[in-house]
């Protein structure tokens, strides 16, 4: 049986799960019920955020936390939301910087034609926004990617 294509949940370990949970509040990101003091949940359009405490999720791991984790560390992957236009990358960094942000890259044109900004939570997970011409968002703001390669 093949693995359905989709993600569900994405943990980011953060090393405040209450400093945290303010800052993806003050993007206007809806708290669930859900959510304990331990831990966070956020409905991202049916994909779920988790914001969980650094070192539980290594003890729940049986592994050392990162200690290179932080605003200023290299990350080992990022998380984007594509946006409309241009102007609209611009606004969302801004209001990311308002909430506690980081930026890490303000938001310029690229080589394959797109416009695209980097800004840190306050663990420093750091997230791209971009507008991708070639890539449109249907009316939930999803991206609507070309079909399968044959």
């Amino acid at each position: 049986m093949p693995v359905p294509p989709r993600v569900s949940l994405i943990t980011l370990a953060v090393a405040d799960v209450a400093r945290s949970t303010v800052f993806y509040k003050a993007l206007g990101w809806p708290l669930s019920s859900a959510s304990q003091p331990e831990v966070s949940f956020f409905d991202l359009n049916g994909l779920v955020l988790s914001l969980y405490g650094r070192e539980a999720l290594a003890s729940d791991l049986g592994r050392a936390a990162n200690p290179a984790a932080g605003p200023e560390a290299a990350p080992a992957f990022t998380l984007a939301q594509n946006q409309r236009s241009r102007e609209a990358v611009d606004r969302v960094l801004a209001c990311a910087v308002a909430a506690g942000g980081l930026i890490v890259k303000s938001g310029h044109e690229t080589h394959w034609g797109g416009y695209v900004g980097y800004v840190a939570d306050p663990d420093g997970h750091v997230w791209e926004i971009a507008h991708n011409p070639q890539w449109p968002l249907d009316a939930a703001g999803r991206i609507v990617l070309p079909g399968p390669q044959d």
